[in-house]
């Protein structure tokens, strides 16, 4: 057989001879039968590591259940969950790069359409490295090889066929096209500031300065991901638990080919029913999305007890209510995350919803912030006597404060659930700055230390040294390129924002990276750092809204684009993916990822414009992520007068500060008793807690019963009672799942929707009321339109 060359240098020889490692075996009791057992945690290049010593906490036991070792830390995700094998086959070539560009543009198209959704949701990559698994796998069976034209007239073609079809399509050509198609899935800040300023402003941002703004933020927060792998990438504790549901199912498909029938099966099934299903919520049956009792049973109460019911109950329709005790039916809302979420990140969350409810409730009902002269959910901003506020007006054609309109008009204020979302995130800043200083130190410093010496334990790290890996001075010739591509675009387009306090954002995102990083990757989730970047920007910027809006755009996109391509370049350890193919593909995946969340919003606010200004929106589309962006440059841009010691709001910077100091007792706590019963006090993690409680300040609030209950059941009953089916179903289910809805909904939006400028409403009937809210809780003038 003639060899051909492919795209990329080829791994090491000895990669091919490489063998799957066995999993550690689990230690029966001596005598015993039970289905429980424990073992001390070794293997896997950690015996000779001094986890003690580097401060990094590790658990002693592993626990079994029916021989299968249940996942809890991110030593265990590494020994037990993700193989070390690697079988050198190529990965950059023709097929992969041609079906990631393909699946771009769908993942990209769909994850821009559910920001104008009620409820944003992520695209999933486990739906996206299904379907290009399926193209794949064909393209391979039926186009033609190499082979067939070897020995025959048209044997010069066969480096053709080889280009085109290299054979059997191998788990890292799987990666590097899943991986170029998510991260153009990822979604930008920076598309959706240009949202804004078409919207609220009327300037229509040209294509060239917004695919240089949204390249700028992107590759800037990779660059800064590559300085930081010692930190965030290379450690065994830096999980990105999102992604596990990734890197099970690539594995399970290309190392396990005798059970994948079965996994294969269940994906199949469970997507088509899915997909079917799906047009029963969304479009003929909306009533699905939020079923509750308490709405059902009280339509005949008197006016003022409708009002409260509906403000605490319900949660259908975008900015309705808070949805408690609501049930959903609607996966599209639902989604996969809480069946890949930790159980201790899962836990946090449902203590601040439990605040959430209180907290809102009694903002709303004590006239807190002058909250009932507004409505009790918005994202939006108002003037005293309860209307829009007319900020056109105030800061005019030049997007710049106007003092004698602003006499006039008054100051904007903010309905008092926004401001206590503004308060939360500004706590979640304080507390996330102050743990990872306190409780994360000692594993920050031993993870530097690894990196200089390497002496890093993880097993999936040391496999990976017999590959190139990307020269720091990529990363820095990336980051230069970016920092010019944004400084052009702050000189010649309409920013407002000068050079310097462009570099001022970048600095400040630079600084806030690896806090945020750290929490995400150790807890598969987040906290909102934006409002910092806002209130910054307002101090720098003062009167100028659309400048405020550049500024957190490239401080707040460079933290949340290091994040996703943090957890990008993990997966690629896990799946032994060559570092600079990874360096091409993620790259490839921005630029593509750019273009197609440009053209789609173009299309969305240009066809559903009226909807997107309305304070509440449908159930179907709403302005609530534009109307958040707008409202936040508005307020900042006058922080002078709104956040300042005479201002309403200046408890708002002042969560900052006041965020670090619970922080700073529990670990004084924790030091003096670092367990309270069953309870370690260091898996508290306040940050998460402080976000939770303003969770359902807007949008669509009826998922989250159904939420809790699906955590609750992967993550607590199959992870821990049924580990087997946990591990080798799980992800898949819910990739299916998510996949299923997420293509009807695609479709859904251009054929009924009006994403295409024409919307086809289903006839009403109980299900789907054409009056009122779609759950039948009606309080607040719902039945007066």
């Amino acid at each position: 057989m003639a060899s051909y060359p492919t795209l990329e240098q080829q791994a090491p020889s000895d990669a091919l001879a490489e063998k799957k490692e066995p999993l550690a075996s689990p230690t029966k009791a001596i005598g015993g039968d039970s289905d429980v057992v424990h073992e001390k945690a070794s293997g896997y290049g950690y015996e000779n590591s001094s986890h003690a010593e580097s401060g990094i906490s590790v658990d002693d036991e592993v626990q079994y259940v029916n021989g299968e070792p249940v996942i809890t830390t991110g030593r265990d995700v590494s020994r037990f969950l993700v193989d070390l094998r690697d079988d050198g086959d190529p990965a950059l070539t023709f097929r992969s790069l041609f079906l990631g560009t393909v699946f771009a543009g769908l993942g990209a198209s769909l994850v821009q359409i559910y920001l104008f959704k009620p409820i944003q949701m992520s695209v999933s990559t486990v739906f996206l490295l299904l379907l290009i698994y399926t193209v794949g796998i064909s393209w391979s069976a039926f186009l033609p090889r190499a082979s067939s034209f070897e020995n025959t007239r048209f044997a010069r073609l066969a480096p053709v066929a080889h280009f085109i079809n290299p054979g059997p399509f191998g788990l890292k050509e799987h990666v590097v096209a899943s991986l170029v198609a998510s991260t153009a899935a990822g979604g930008s800040t920076a598309v959706m500031n240009f949202a804004v300023q078409r919207l609220y402003y009327n300037t229509h941002v040209e294509a060239t300065t917004a695919v240089l703004a949204t390249f700028s933020t992107a590759t800037f927060g990779y660059g800064i991901v590559g300085i930081l792998r010692p930190l965030t990438v290379y450690p065994s504790e830096m999980v990105y638990w999102g992604n596990l549901p990734t890197v099970s199912i690539f594995q399970a498909l290309h190392f396990d080919t005798k059970a994948n029938h079965k996994r294969l099966k269940l994906f199949w099934s469970s997507f088509a029913g899915m997909f079917v299903y799906e047009v029963l919520p969304a479009y003929i049956f909306p009533l699905l999305n939020a079923v509750n009792v308490v709405c059902l049973a009280t339509q005949r109460a008197p006016a003022s007890a409708v009002d409260v019911i509906t403000n605490l109950f319900g949660g259908s329709d975008g900015n309705e209510g808070l949805g408690f005790l609501s049930l959903s039916f609607d996966w599209q809302y639902i989604g996969s995350f809480f069946m890949s979420y930790p159980l201790i990140q899962q836990a946090n969350s449902w203590i601040g919803y439990f605040f959430c409810y209180i907290a809102i409730m009694a903002i709303y009902y004590s006239n807190t912030w002058n909250s009932k002269s507004f409505p009790m959910l918005s994202t939006s901003i108002f003037a005293s006597n309860g209307s829009v506020y007319n900020q056109k007006a105030v800061f005019g054609t030049t997007f710049q404060l106007n003092e004698t309109a602003l006499q006039e008009i008054g100051l904007p204020s903010l309905t008092g659930s926004n401001a206590w979302t503004n308060l939360m995130q500004n706590l979640s800043i304080g507390g996330l700055i102050a743990h990872c200083i306190l409780f994360w130190r000692p594993y920050v410093i031993a993870s530097f230390k690894q990196a200089r010496t390497g002496t890093q334990p993880d097993p999936h790290w040391k496999a990976m040294q017999k590959y190139d890996e990307v020269p720091w001075w990529w990363y820095a010739i990336l980051l230069v390129l970016s920092f010019f591509a944004g400084l052009i675009v702050v000189l010649k387009g309409q920013t407002t924002l000068p050079w310097w306090s462009y570099i001022v954002a970048l600095a400040l995102g630079i600084f806030i990276a690896p806090f945020s990083n750290l929490l995400f990757a150790r807890m598969g989730n987040g906290i909102a750092t934006n409002q910092l970047m806002k209130m910054v920007a307002g101090g720098v910027n003062p009167g100028r809204p659309v400048a405020n809006l550049y500024f957190s755009m490239w401080s707040h996109d460079v933290i949340s684009n290091s994040i996703g391509l943090a957890g990008d370049l993990k997966m690629g350890q896990y799946l032994k993916i060559p570092p600079r193919t990874m360096y091409i593909t993620q790259i490839w995946g921005i630029i593509l990822g750019a273009i197609v969340n440009y053209v789609v919003m173009i299309s969305i606010v240009d066809s559903q414009r009226e909807i997107l200004l309305n304070p509440r929106g449908t159930n179907v589309w709403s302005g609530q992520v534009v109307q958040s962006l707008n409202s936040a440059a508005v307020t900042w841009s006058l922080a002078g007068k709104l956040y300042s010691p005479s201002g309403p709001y200046f408890i708002v910077p002042m969560g900052l500060l006041i965020g670090m100091v619970p922080t700073a007792f529990q670990w004084l706590l924790w030091k003096y008793r670092p367990t309270i019963g069953p309870v370690k006090v260091d898996t508290i993690m306040l940050p998460i807690i402080y976000m939770y409680s303003a969770w359902m300040s807007s949008g669509v609030n009826s998922t989250i019963t159904s939420s809790i209950l699906v955590g609750i059941i992967s993550q607590l009953w199959l992870r821990k009672y049924h580990p087997g089916w946990y591990r080798k179903y799980n992800y898949i289910l819910g990739g299916a799942l998510d996949g299923g809805a997420q293509v009807m909904i695609f479709i859904l939006s251009f054929a009924v929707f009006g994403a295409s400028g024409v919307s086809r409403p289903f006839p009403s009937w109980a299900g789907n009321p054409s009056k009122g809210n779609i759950d039948y809780c009606n309080g607040n003038g719902a039945l007066d339109d």
